[in-house]
Protein backbone atom coordinates (compact mmCIF):
# COMPACT_ATOMS: atom_id res chain seq x y z
CA UNK A 1 0.00 0.00 0.00
CA UNK A 2 1.56 3.22 -1.26
CA UNK A 3 1.29 5.98 1.02
CA UNK A 4 0.28 9.50 -0.59
CA UNK A 5 0.84 13.18 0.13
CA UNK A 6 -1.07 15.62 -0.69
CA UNK A 7 -0.20 19.34 -1.41
CA UNK A 8 -2.87 21.79 -1.88
CA UNK A 9 -2.92 25.73 -1.63
CA UNK A 10 -6.80 26.09 -1.74
CA UNK A 11 -9.77 23.81 -2.01
CA UNK A 12 -8.42 20.61 -3.20
CA UNK A 13 -10.97 19.68 -5.73
CA UNK A 14 -8.13 17.32 -7.05
CA UNK A 15 -7.48 16.17 -3.93
CA UNK A 16 -11.30 15.60 -3.00
CA UNK A 17 -11.51 13.34 -6.41
CA UNK A 18 -8.31 11.42 -5.46
CA UNK A 19 -9.97 11.05 -2.38
CA UNK A 20 -13.08 9.45 -4.08
CA UNK A 21 -11.80 7.05 -5.98
CA UNK A 22 -9.54 5.46 -3.03
CA UNK A 23 -12.75 5.43 -1.16
CA UNK A 24 -14.55 3.85 -3.85
CA UNK A 25 -12.27 1.27 -4.84
CA UNK A 26 -11.62 2.98 -8.47
CA UNK A 27 -8.12 3.57 -7.32
CA UNK A 28 -6.30 0.54 -5.65
CA UNK A 29 -3.12 -0.01 -3.20
CA UNK A 30 -2.74 4.00 -2.17
CA UNK A 31 -4.41 5.33 1.03
CA UNK A 32 -3.80 9.25 1.92
CA UNK A 33 -1.54 9.29 4.89
CA UNK A 34 -1.18 13.20 4.97
CA UNK A 35 -2.38 16.54 3.58
CA UNK A 36 -0.42 20.26 3.80
CA UNK A 37 -0.85 23.35 2.44
CA UNK A 38 1.05 26.26 2.91
CA UNK A 39 -2.03 28.27 3.46
CA UNK A 40 -3.68 27.80 6.84
CA UNK A 41 -6.79 28.71 5.94
CA UNK A 42 -6.85 26.51 2.71
CA UNK A 43 -10.94 24.64 2.37
CA UNK A 44 -8.99 21.62 1.10
CA UNK A 45 -7.61 21.54 4.48
CA UNK A 46 -10.99 21.69 5.92
CA UNK A 47 -12.43 18.56 4.00
CA UNK A 48 -9.52 16.52 4.68
CA UNK A 49 -10.28 16.94 8.69
CA UNK A 50 -13.83 15.79 7.85
CA UNK A 51 -12.52 12.70 5.69
CA UNK A 52 -10.76 12.16 8.80
CA UNK A 53 -7.44 12.51 7.44
CA UNK A 54 -4.29 13.73 9.18
CA UNK A 55 -4.24 17.65 7.59
CA UNK A 56 -1.46 20.07 9.03
CA UNK A 57 -1.02 24.07 7.50
CA UNK A 58 2.57 25.00 7.22
CA UNK A 59 2.51 28.69 6.24
CA UNK A 60 4.80 29.91 3.73
CA UNK A 61 3.69 33.85 3.63
CA UNK A 62 7.54 35.56 5.06
CA UNK A 63 9.65 32.56 4.98
CA UNK A 64 12.38 31.65 2.72
CA UNK A 65 11.34 28.67 0.51
CA UNK A 66 14.15 26.37 1.40
CA UNK A 67 13.14 26.64 5.39
CA UNK A 68 9.43 26.24 4.28
CA UNK A 69 10.12 23.31 1.80
CA UNK A 70 12.67 21.65 4.96
CA UNK A 71 9.55 21.83 7.22
CA UNK A 72 7.11 20.48 4.59
CA UNK A 73 9.89 17.57 3.99
CA UNK A 74 10.10 16.37 7.55
CA UNK A 75 6.34 16.31 7.72
CA UNK A 76 6.38 14.63 4.55
CA UNK A 77 8.72 12.06 5.97
CA UNK A 78 7.39 11.31 9.37
CA UNK A 79 3.91 10.11 7.91
CA UNK A 80 5.99 7.85 5.42
CA UNK A 81 4.83 9.32 2.69
CA UNK A 82 5.91 7.22 -1.22
CA UNK A 83 3.95 9.41 -3.45
CA UNK A 84 3.37 13.44 -3.66
CA UNK A 85 0.24 14.84 -5.54
CA UNK A 86 0.65 18.68 -6.01
CA UNK A 87 -3.19 19.49 -6.22
CA UNK A 88 -3.81 23.05 -6.64
CA UNK A 89 -0.23 23.72 -5.14
CA UNK A 90 0.29 27.39 -5.76
CA UNK A 91 4.25 27.67 -5.16
CA UNK A 92 6.75 26.58 -6.60
CA UNK A 93 9.24 23.37 -4.93
CA UNK A 94 12.77 23.61 -4.25
CA UNK A 95 15.15 21.42 -6.41
CA UNK A 96 16.04 20.01 -2.81
CA UNK A 97 12.01 18.59 -2.09
CA UNK A 98 12.60 17.44 -5.82
CA UNK A 99 15.37 15.26 -5.21
CA UNK A 100 14.08 14.03 -1.76
CA UNK A 101 11.32 12.66 -4.17
CA UNK A 102 12.88 11.80 -7.88
CA UNK A 103 9.83 10.85 -10.30
CA UNK A 104 7.19 10.86 -7.23
CA UNK A 105 6.36 14.18 -7.42
CA UNK A 106 3.00 14.20 -9.93
CA UNK A 107 1.53 17.35 -10.79
CA UNK A 108 -1.84 18.02 -12.93
CA UNK A 109 -2.18 20.99 -15.04
CA UNK A 110 -4.75 22.46 -17.36
CA UNK A 111 -3.30 22.10 -20.74
CA UNK A 112 -1.65 20.06 -23.33
CA UNK A 113 1.95 20.51 -22.25
CA UNK A 114 4.35 21.79 -23.37
CA UNK A 115 2.12 24.50 -24.39
CA UNK A 116 0.87 26.91 -21.96
CA UNK A 117 2.72 26.55 -18.62
CA UNK A 118 2.86 28.68 -15.63
CA UNK A 119 -0.66 30.52 -14.60
CA UNK A 120 -4.04 30.79 -16.50
CA UNK A 121 -2.98 28.21 -18.91
CA UNK A 122 -6.73 28.50 -20.02
CA UNK A 123 -6.82 32.23 -20.56
CA UNK A 124 -3.64 31.52 -22.33
CA UNK A 125 -5.33 29.00 -24.65
CA UNK A 126 -8.15 31.28 -25.67
CA UNK A 127 -5.88 33.90 -26.55
CA UNK A 128 -3.26 31.98 -28.28
CA UNK A 129 -6.74 30.99 -30.71
CA UNK A 130 -6.18 27.27 -29.70
CA UNK A 131 -8.85 24.46 -30.70
CA UNK A 132 -7.78 21.92 -28.42
CA UNK A 133 -6.79 22.43 -24.93
CA UNK A 134 -6.81 19.98 -22.00
CA UNK A 135 -5.50 18.62 -18.94
CA UNK A 136 -1.67 16.96 -18.25
CA UNK A 137 -0.43 14.70 -15.37
CA UNK A 138 3.23 14.79 -15.19
CA UNK A 139 6.25 14.00 -12.82
CA UNK A 140 7.88 17.36 -10.73
CA UNK A 141 11.15 17.81 -11.87
CA UNK A 142 13.34 21.15 -11.48
CA UNK A 143 11.92 23.08 -13.99
CA UNK A 144 8.08 24.52 -13.83
CA UNK A 145 5.87 22.76 -15.70
CA UNK A 146 8.23 20.60 -17.17
CA UNK A 147 8.49 16.95 -16.08
CA UNK A 148 7.50 13.84 -17.74
CA UNK A 149 4.30 13.49 -19.22
CA UNK A 150 1.67 10.72 -17.69
CA UNK A 151 -0.82 11.08 -19.20
CA UNK A 152 -3.34 13.67 -21.15
CA UNK A 153 -6.48 14.33 -21.74
CA UNK A 154 -7.88 16.37 -24.15
CA UNK A 155 -10.58 19.16 -24.52
CA UNK A 156 -12.40 20.63 -27.13
CA UNK A 157 -12.31 24.66 -27.17
CA UNK A 158 -15.25 26.06 -27.86
CA UNK A 159 -16.56 29.09 -30.20
CA UNK A 160 -17.87 31.04 -27.30
CA UNK A 161 -15.83 29.67 -24.53
CA UNK A 162 -14.67 32.03 -21.44
CA UNK A 163 -12.09 30.93 -18.98
CA UNK A 164 -14.93 29.70 -17.05
CA UNK A 165 -16.41 27.65 -19.18
CA UNK A 166 -13.31 26.09 -20.73
CA UNK A 167 -11.92 26.28 -17.40
CA UNK A 168 -14.91 24.30 -15.74
CA UNK A 169 -14.74 21.57 -18.71
CA UNK A 170 -11.01 20.91 -18.25
CA UNK A 171 -11.38 20.81 -14.32
CA UNK A 172 -13.88 18.16 -14.97
CA UNK A 173 -11.33 15.97 -16.81
CA UNK A 174 -9.02 17.11 -14.32
CA UNK A 175 -10.74 14.54 -12.22
CA UNK A 176 -10.71 11.62 -13.80
CA UNK A 177 -6.91 12.05 -15.11
CA UNK A 178 -5.11 12.59 -11.87
CA UNK A 179 -6.53 8.97 -10.53
CA UNK A 180 -6.03 7.61 -14.00
CA UNK A 181 -2.44 8.67 -13.98
CA UNK A 182 -1.71 7.54 -10.30
CA UNK A 183 -3.09 3.91 -10.79
CA UNK A 184 -0.50 4.19 -14.06
CA UNK A 185 2.31 4.76 -11.22
CA UNK A 186 1.14 2.76 -8.44
CA UNK A 187 1.23 -0.69 -10.83
CA UNK A 188 4.88 0.43 -11.41
CA UNK A 189 4.42 -1.12 -15.11
CA UNK A 190 6.38 1.74 -16.80
CA UNK A 191 9.55 2.47 -17.64
CA UNK A 192 11.27 5.94 -18.30
CA UNK A 193 12.77 5.80 -22.08
CA UNK A 194 14.30 10.21 -21.84
CA UNK A 195 11.09 11.92 -21.57
CA UNK A 196 8.77 9.79 -22.62
CA UNK A 197 6.93 7.26 -20.12
CA UNK A 198 6.33 4.25 -21.46
CA UNK A 199 4.32 1.06 -20.43
CA UNK A 200 6.43 -2.00 -20.27
CA UNK A 201 3.91 -4.01 -22.85
CA UNK A 202 4.67 -1.20 -25.39
CA UNK A 203 8.46 -1.03 -24.41
CA UNK A 204 9.00 -4.73 -25.16
CA UNK A 205 9.62 -6.08 -28.90
CA UNK A 206 6.76 -7.99 -30.43
CA UNK A 207 7.90 -11.62 -31.14
CA UNK A 208 7.57 -10.39 -35.05
CA UNK A 209 9.56 -7.48 -34.50
CA UNK A 210 12.36 -9.66 -32.62
CA UNK A 211 12.75 -12.07 -35.39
Amino acid sequence: MKRLGILLSGRGSNFLAIARAIREQHLLGAKIAVVLSNVEDAPGLASARELGLPAFAIPSAGRKRADHDAEMLARLHQHKVDLICLAGYMRIITPEFVRAFPNRILNIHPSLLPAFPGLDAQRQALEYGAKVSGCTVHFVDQEVDHGIIILQKTVEVKEDDTVETLSARILEHEHVAYSEALARVLSGEYIVQGRRYVHRDAARPSRATAR
